[in-house]
């Protein structure tokens, strides 16, 4: 993933701080983020979203309301209409750019954004939300008690996330005038609705009644333990891979032909968590997954290790290869599995005598069906002739060069 650190124009004219996360691969489509309620384009979720859309093609701009993070002007002089036409600039920013956004993704109040904004975007196909309430007023719970001051004198600064927050009467009248079950029966869009029922800030309710007025195609998932920002990486992680895959169903995501010398097309791998060793895996738009390291290696254990997809592969090159063989000779294979274990053992190099160590790849075939024992057999020496057994005994050639910033 590159990030490109960019500024557009937002409803007033002012200057809008946002980053376009694109994809090191093919740009296959396009998807714009909206963050909670004086939030910033940079919370953990906005990141890993960004960040598991972009290993699957999907550029993502994630972008501060006016008013908020970086961007310019006076957040006491915003209101849930301008959030709307804020996020209609960002699409019209992406469309003069050749990218106009497929996938609108809210969270919180960012959610009920979406939904009213998808409407003024006619390139949006698909529409995800993040603990969205069903009327945007609900936010005013966060500032009960200044509500008598700022419509008295028309502002008043109230302490919201550890930050001192403006807020003016235009914008507690508005999002009290606002109503989005209308907008949400009208989407015309696939909906994604995402909410955890022990969410403390915007109850679980909010997600049914969205999900009653939407019309079909629609889904919800539920975040089961996740709090309101989905602080944990974990469920950031679970948000963002069923986003990605919800998406691709909706998303014209086909990959371009693969390039010359690279008949499978291009595996990318790249860091999601620089602070670890997480890692996102990705061939095409469609096929992703996850490595990582123990935790007793410094790891998270959210996927396989490297020796461990190694392992995958020899295993599931086996299993395959028995298969094919079976099927042409109709034999009556009726299922087989691999299991494979790796290890590091001593061996002697043969030049020289030295105590060295080798890796030691271990298979357990199981075939079950009527085969009989010549059969076994013969299906036991094929599976030294899958190509990845062959590639591990007989080694491989690995060229490596680096990149152009």
């Amino acid at each position: 993933m590159t990030d490109e650190r960019i500024e557009f124009r937002g409803h007033r004219g002012d200057m809008l701080a946002a980053r376009l996360d694109l994809p090191r691969g093919p740009h296959l489509a396009t998807a714009l983020f909206a963050h909670c309620f004086t939030c910033s384009k940079d919370i953990v979720a906005a990141r890993r979203i960004a960040g598991r859309l972009a290993a699957m093609g999907i550029g993502v701009l994630r972008f501060d309301f006016t008013g908020l993070g970086h961007s310019q002007g006076e957040f006491a002089n915003t209101t849930f209409r301008s959030n709307v036409e804020d996020l209609v600039a960002a699409a019209r920013y992406l469309e003069a750019r050749g990218m106009a956004p497929g996938l609108l993704i809210g969270h919180s109040l960012g959610g009920a954004a979406v939904l009213k904004a998808a409407g003024e975007i006619e390139s949006a196909r698909a529409v995800a939300t993040i603990g969205t309430p069903f009327d945007p007023g609900h936010v005013l719970h966060n500032f009960a008690g200044a509500i008598d001051e700022i419509r008295e004198k028309g502002e008043a600064a109230v302490e919201l996330g550890g930050r001192r927050i403006t807020i003016g009467r235009d914008f507690v009248e508005d999002v009290c005038a606002q109503s989005l079950a209308p907008a949400i029966r009208a989407l015309g869009r696939a909906l994604l609705v995402m909410h955890s029922p022990v969410d403390r800030v915007v109850a679980i309710e909010n997600a049914a009644n969205i999900f009653r007025a939407a019309r079909h195609p629609k889904s919800f998932v539920s975040l089961d333990r996740a709090d309101h920002l989905l602080t944990n990486p974990d469920d950031a992680e679970y948000a963002a891979g069923v986003i990605a895959a919800w998406a691709a169903h909706y998303l014209d995501l086909a990959p371009p032909a693969p390039p010359s010398g690279a008949p499978e097309g291009v595996v990318l791998v790249s860091e999601a968590d620089p602070d670890g060793f997480l890692q996102d895996i990705s061939a095409g738009p469609r096929h992703h997954l996850l490595a990582d390291e123990p935790k007793a290696f410094g790891g998270t254990d959210r996927g396989l290790s490297p020796y461990g997809l190694l392992a995958a592969a020899l295993g599931a090159c086996t299993s395959m290869t028995i298969r094919m063989y079976a099927r042409r000779k109709g034999w009556p294979l009726a299922h087989v599995s691999v299991e494979v274990t790796h290890d590091k053992v001593h061996a002697e190099d043969a030049q020289g005598g030295r105590p060295m160590k080798v890796d030691l790849f271990r298979r357990r075939i199981r075939l079950e069906g009527d085969l009989d024992a010549a059969q076994r057999a013969r299906l036991l020496e094929i599976a030294d002739k899958c190509p990845v057994h062959r590639t591990l005994v007989h080694g491989a050639k690995v060229k490596t060069e680096l990149a152009d910033e």
